[in-house]
């Protein structure tokens, strides 16, 4: 099969839509399929081209990786400060910058050009021209970017919403086939006019086996200088405003009177700033930038448990994808979510919930599980063993892989 990835983020990102789209691109390369990558300049989460990659952002960038993957790097402009109107440039900025290359590649007639939300901004030009070109399309949605920024205020729009989102809907029944990466956000596809025999699940994997207790002492805990009755709570991740982490920061001033529990923050982000200066005094906080790949197994194995902030509205609008890898640790996960969204009915399962941007709660349940280990192994491996069930790299990456052969089947 030879397939086209069109995707904004893409290795070497170590976080979100970058790291699946990278390794979806590996693992198909690896059994014999021909993948041609158009993206950007890695930048995310930290909002600045990696020094890796220092080419003016007026010159695309080739490059290849390993047999049977091409990845062509295109221009973009990466604000510094990203607000409402520059994320749009910035996401219009790629879509017309990777335009020559998306062309000269569907020209070639690949089997299945799979198109990767976000940015919708590229989904026009792709369905425009897979239709041009006899390509089969496949649009994946990781986030409802749309909804997302107004319900977070990201993008101010006092008149034409209804126009957006009815564009949004011509869009989406545009492709061939469309999914997201959880039931969730499924039936909001649905909701939207997708057709039910055209969509799917694709949820985000993770590699269970690679996520697997560390021989010897923890170094990660070595480094934090921890005693063994010290409870660790982690987030590592981006840092972004949908997180809601300035909930996790006001959670952390609360339980200043308990010692034993420390937090590690570790990740970049738009927001890391101002998170970092409203914990400013806070000495209970452990700031970390984004860790090597090498070092994730350790970082998730220092965790007592582990902290994952949503902010309210967002939990159908984007599923988490560090979750996967929080559950596959088999430390507890505490989230804030409400009860009738797919992550709500999660951690229900097998972490914990509490009610988004309610601080003094979130320290209530976080001083309590510290003083009861018992809990959080029993919830921890719950957790592990959904994510096998459920998460498994092998089992989704195959099962992707048929899907693709039946859309060509149904061409």
């Amino acid at each position: 099969m030879k397939l086209l990835l069109y995707s904004l983020n893409f290795a070497p990102e170590m976080t979100g839509v970058g790291k699946y789209s990278g390794e979806l691109a590996e693992w198909l390369a690896a059994r014999g399929h021909q993948v041609t990558v158009v993206t950007s300049l890695p930048y995310y989460p930290r909002w600045q081209v990696d020094r890796d990659y220092g080419v003016s952002w007026l010159r695309p960038c080739p490059r290849s990786s390993s047999p049977g993957l091409s990845v062509y790097r295109s221009p973009l402009w990466v604000p510094r400060r990203p607000s409402g109107l520059k994320r749009v440039l910035h996401l219009m900025s790629f879509a017309l910058g990777s335009l020559p290359r998306l062309v000269r590649e569907l020209a070639r007639r690949p089997d299945v050009a799979f198109v990767v939300v976000p940015t919708l901004a590229i989904a026009p030009q792709a369905a425009l021209l897979c239709r041009l070109f006899g390509v089969r399309s496949w649009l994946h949605v990781h986030d409802f970017e749309i909804d997302a920024a107004l319900g977070l205020n990201l993008l101010s729009l006092k008149t034409g919403r209804s126009l957006l989102f009815s564009a949004e809907r011509v869009l989406l029944r545009a492709f061939d086939h469309v999914s997201t990466i959880s039931d969730g956000m499924l039936d909001r596809l649905l909701a939207k006019g997708v057709p039910a025999g055209l969509c799917s699940v694709f949820p985000n994997w993770v590699d269970v086996d690679a996520i697997a207790p560390p021989a010897g002492e923890n170094t990660v805990r070595a480094e934090l200088g921890l005693a063994p009755d010290d409870v660790l709570v982690l987030y590592a991740g981006n840092m972004g405003e949908k997180q809601g982490l300035d909930v996790v920061i006001d959670a952390a001033a609360l339980l200043g009177d308990a010692p034993r529990i420390r937090f590690l923050l570790v990740g970049e982000g738009g927001a890391r700033a101002a998170l970092q200066a409203r914990a400013a005094g806070l000495g209970n906080i452990t700031w970390w930038p984004l860790q090597p790949k090498e070092r994730v197994n350790m970082l998730l194995h220092a965790a007592d448990l582990h902290v994952l902030p949503q902010r309210a509205g967002a939990a159908d609008l984007v599923m988490p994808s560090k979750l996967g890898p929080m559950l596959a640790s088999a430390r507890l996960v505490v989230g804030t979510a409400e009860a009738d969204t797919e992550l709500g009915r999660v951690l229900d399962h097998v972490g914990l919930r509490v009610m988004p941007g309610d601080p003094r709660a979130l320290a209530e349940v976080l001083r309590g599980v510290a003083g009861d280990a018992p809990f959080r192994h029993e919830r921890g491996r719950c957790g592990r063993a959904f994510a096998a069930r459920t998460l498994d790299k092998e089992a989704v990456l195959e099962a992707f892989q048929t899907d693709c052969g039946a859309l060509l089947k149904a061409g």
